[in-house]
């Protein structure tokens, strides 16, 4: 009953231990691919504007899988994201849909706007 009622408030408890799993898989890598990885998922996280929960538990977890097969092919950081890492981070995080917040401030936008026109015709 108590976990019912928690998830209601902060979301699913299993995403978050699969988010916390992903993030203990990161952090265990060598480097130069920790840092690079790490890099990635603080940029994520600010870029990627993802609010749904199952959408962004698989970005983590596939990035996470992304860089543990290069560190152990020994790919190198540069081979993975090109010579434009920001470019590289925001397409990745464009392949997952889901829901962003800004798509909640595109249509007020939208909104707002049309109601500004319809003022105007009116006038």
């Amino acid at each position: 009953m108590a976990a019912k009622w928690i998830e209601a408030l902060t979301g699913p408890l299993e995403q978050k231990k699969q988010y916390r799993n992903a993030k203990s898989r990161i952090d265990a890598m060598p480097e130069p691919h920790r840092t690079a990885a790490n890099a990635m998922h603080r940029y994520l996280l600010h870029y990627g504007g993802v609010t749904d929960g199952d959408t962004l538990v698989r970005m983590f977890v596939d990035l996470a899988d992304l860089w543990e097969r290069a560190a152990v092919d020994g790919t190198p950081v540069s081979e993975i994201t090109g010579d434009d890492p920001v470019d590289f981070a925001e397409t990745f995080a464009q392949s997952y849909g889901g829901a962003r917040w800004i798509d909640k401030e595109r249509a007020r936008l939208i909104e707002a706007i049309d109601g500004a026109k319809r003022k105007e015709e009116r006038s």
